[in-house]
């Protein structure tokens, strides 16, 4: 799942418009607005009064849900907005794509959770996501995390499980149009047996009325035979050959966002690693410095002096660094999610539109059987007719006229 936007309530504008400067206000999860002073970090409940930089009641969150900022999202999580001895916490003051690192790892593990070296936060805290798409089961809302495969071994990620649908969709058309071959096989083996049925002597010497209806049933299978060579025909040019010509690099272009969406990845990755370690030398510079401090109380002279000195240009130097990398990180995550969202959206609307293709190309297949049987029907109704008129006693005469021996007549005896 993606975290909840904070989406700006009526009026916010206005507020912060009245706001001094480097103050911005927000509204809580539960509802509740809060304000964020981008240059202090500092955050308050409180509205901050006319003086710049200062709020009307200046109390620290320190004992309230303090907020996490991620991918432009504030959440309720961990204190984020605190310095202790040991983690310092960043803030980026610019662009709307934020991460957050700071707080203990227990309580940011609680607070929030990551997938991909995405943090977002954690279900328990924030139970309430706001869907990209509400009233759908879209791409792309349910394909953010990874997924163990079938053996429970590996792992796929979600975005590979979209491309496998996809290319899975594409062979599924591809069968379908090997499917349609073979019906037109059975078309054109039908109308060619046909054809040859028709021209069977079979019966041939039938004469009279009953003879009109043999012959014109043998004709009709020569029509039809005709019409289902018409159909094998359309079958071939307007279904079967649409379904194998349909998108022919689509493979290629699946590949491609793969390969994009892959990298994306990694390169996230590698910014979250690196930032890790900011961190990390961030905690060990501080650690040094509280260290010396220490010496420096137990024992004064210039050499401590000197080395306090040159132990806080090192601890400033790896904050510089954290936000140098954190500010990275955010550009890497905001990158990775808007592609992501793209990309998903772009194979939802491509399996949208194979899946309509399908069908009116199988509906015009139905359309040509219905045809195919209407012309059929018409062939077999002639045939019906003419059997309706078959008549034995005019055949009867029309052959005894053309055939007879004589009449009969009476023969006179001599005695």
């Amino acid at each position: 799942q993606k975290p909840r936007k904070a989406t700006p309530q009526t009026g916010e504008d206005t507020l912060n418009g009245h706001l001094p400067p480097g103050w911005q206000s927000y509204m809580s999860p539960q509802g509740r607005r809060y304000y964020v002073n981008t240059f202090t970090n500092e955050t308050t409940w409180e509205q901050p009064s006319s003086v710049p930089g200062t709020p009307k009641s200046p109390v620290k969150l320190t004992n309230s849900p303090s907020l996490l900022t991620v991918n432009g999202y504030h959440i309720s999580g961990s204190p984020v907005h605190q310095l202790d001895s040991g983690h310092m916490s960043l803030r980026k003051t610019s662009g709307d794509h934020q991460v957050s690192f700071g707080g203990k790892a227990k309580q940011r593990k609680e607070s929030s959770l990551t997938i991909n070296c995405v943090t977002f936060p954690h279900p328990d805290v924030m139970p309430e996501q706001q869907l990209l798409k509400p009233s759908e089961w879209s791409y792309c809302d349910y394909f953010w995390a990874d997924k163990k495969d079938s053996q429970g071994n590996n792992t796929v990620s979600g975005f590979e499980i979209l491309l496998q649908k996809q290319l899975k969709g594409k062979q599924m058309q591809k069968e379908m149009a090997e499917f349609i071959r073979e019906r037109i096989k059975i078309e054109e083996e039908y109308a060619k047996n046909l054809s040859k049925l028709s021209q069977n002597s079979l019966a041939a010497q039938e004469e009279g009325t009953l003879g009109e209806a043999w012959a014109q049933l043998k004709k009709s299978l020569a029509d039809e035979a005709e019409v289902h060579l018409k159909f094998s025909s359309k079958l071939q040019s307007e279904v079967e050959k649409p379904l194998l010509n349909f998108r022919e690099n689509f493979k290629k272009d699946m590949k491609k966002c793969d390969h994009h969406i892959a990298d994306l990845r990694k390169h996230l990755a590698s910014r979250y690693a690196a930032v890790e370690k900011a961190r990390k030398a961030l905690t060990e510079r501080q650690k040094d410095l509280e260290m010396k401090t220490q010496q420096l109380e137990v024992k004064l002279s210039n050499k401590t002096e000197e080395e306090i000195k040159k132990a806080r240009r090192k601890s400033t130097q790896a904050g510089d660094d954290l936000m140098r990398c954190v500010d990275l990180y955010n550009q890497a995550q905001s990158k990775w999610f808007e592609e992501m969202v793209t990309t998903t959206l772009e194979l939802e609307r491509l399996e949208v539109e194979r899946v309509e293709m399908i069908r009116q190309h199988l509906c015009q297949y139905t359309q040509l059987r219905h045809e195919t049987d209407m012309f059929n029907q018409s062939v077999i109704e002639l045939v019906d007719q003419l059997l309706r008129k078959v008549d034995p006693a005019k055949d009867r005469e029309l052959w005894v006229k053309e055939h007879k021996t004589g009449d009969i007549r009476p023969v006179d005896m001599e005695i």
